[in-house]
């Protein structure tokens, strides 16, 4: 199997704002990411920097972007500079704390608690250089995503054949599944099913998902510009 081509957005990163991909323009597309996995309204959140990013957040510029990011500003948005007043005019409450010695965490490592109306998620993402991201974890569970493709996070319960299921009606919507991680948290326990596809889904398809009744949960995040 010839091995995948670079794109120039891996050679060059991203049209940005800030002195660093990494502490910049992979940050805000993290904050993004973790605001459609809320999926509603953003009123508070809690922001925790690990290793590499706990000592340099404020002098690179981070601590402005995951909070442009968060308002769901791009990475090439002007805004990010005054990110801090924005959120003040938007009504959005934050906090920001530094742990600088998780050895067991990736050097630029962010977590995000987010809270909504009725909703909150934990999200921990990771800035791999050149405005790349992985999200590693969704609400205590493994991730591994880009959020470059398609992507569908479903939370169900851990019932026989789930995974041939959902990828037989994935199949059916004339859909490619490129990667998938699944975990759970025990035997018989809640699972989580992280999938990344080439093209998006129908709303239909959507829509019969989410009405069965052992899929607790289910977020769909199309292939935009993060």
């Amino acid at each position: 199997m010839p091995p995948e081509r670079s794109s120039i957005f891996d050679m060059i990163g991203p049209v940005m704002i800030g002195p660093s991909s990494s502490h910049t323009a992979g940050v805000v597309r993290i904050a993004r990411v973790a605001i459609r996995i809320l999926a509603e309204p953003l009123q508070e959140a809690v922001i925790t920097f690990y290793n590499s990013f706990a000592r340099t957040y404020e002098g690179h510029g981070s601590d402005r972007a995951i909070i442009a990011g968060l308002l769901d500003f791009k990475t090439d948005d002007v805004r990010i500079r005054d990110s801090f007043a924005h959120a003040e005019k938007a009504g959005l409450t934050y906090s920001m704390r530094s742990i600088g010695n998780a050895s067991t965490m990736h050097p630029n490592t962010i977590r995000l608690e987010l809270k909504g109306p009725s909703r909150s998620v934990n999200i921990v993402g990771q800035s791999l250089g050149g405005g790349v991201i992985n999200i590693s974890e969704v609400n205590g569970f493994a991730a591994g995503f880009n959020a470059s493709l398609h992507t569908m996070i479903i939370l169900a319960e851990d019932v026989k054949g789930s995974i041939a299921f959902i990828s037989s009606v994935i199949a059916h919507d004339d859909c490619n599944i490129a990667n998938m991680v699944v975990s759970r948290k025990g035997k018989n326990d809640l699972a989580c099913q992280v999938i990344e596809m080439d093209t998006g889904l129908k709303p239909l398809t959507i829509e019969y998902l989410n009405s069965l009744t052992w899929i607790r949960e289910l977020t769909f995040i199309p292939n935009i510009d993060l």
